[in-house]
């Protein structure tokens, strides 16, 4: 899978983490998927809430030690 942005959104929090998303899946193009690192607890529920009220699809969650990465993939 081709990564087309990565955000480091390590130390912000709610609702900064999905904010920063919103505004960068925008440039993309249908298809693209974008990368979000955060450490905030409350991305685990924001992040799918942003996607079914979007539309862009959520890949994948990885859970890390120290932080948490979202791979969106975004709508048609």
């Amino acid at each position: 899978m081709q990564i087309a942005d990565k955000i480091d959104a390590l130390g912000l929090l709610c609702p900064l983490p999905v904010l920063k998303l919103r505004k960068r899946i925008k440039a993309l193009k249908p298809g693209d998927v974008i990368e979000l690192k955060a450490d905030d607890p409350a991305a685990v529920v924001d992040v799918p809430h942003f996607c079914s009220e979007t539309g862009h699809t959520l890949i994948d969650t990885l859970e890390e030690t120290e932080f948490m990465l979202f791979r969106v993939q975004k709508a048609d």
